[in-house]
């Protein structure tokens, strides 16, 4: 399968500053994707202090709660037509 994405999981994104290793598979992850031109994006950022260590590592993608909180298509929908 071609490859264009790599996603970083939620269980490492969220250790961003509590545990040492994960931080260090975190830039590890996206030093490899960077290097193999494969777009990055970590999964569950919750912290402005996980979206700042993500950036300064290269990783310009992400999703989870800092970003928005699940909602149902039509609240979705409504949202998009707001922003147009």
């Amino acid at each position: 399968l071609p490859l264009d994405q790599l996603k970083i999981d939620k269980s490492f994104v969220s250790n961003i500053g509590v545990t040492h290793s994960d931080a260090l598979i975190v830039q590890t992850i996206i030093g490899m994707a960077n290097n193999l031109g494969i777009e990055v994006i970590a999964e569950g950022v919750e912290t402005s202090e996980q979206r700042i260590f993500l950036e300064q590592q290269g990783c310009r993608l992400g999703q989870g709660y800092l970003f928005g909180r699940p909602v149902p298509l039509e609240k979705f929908e409504a949202l998009l037509s707001k922003a147009d």
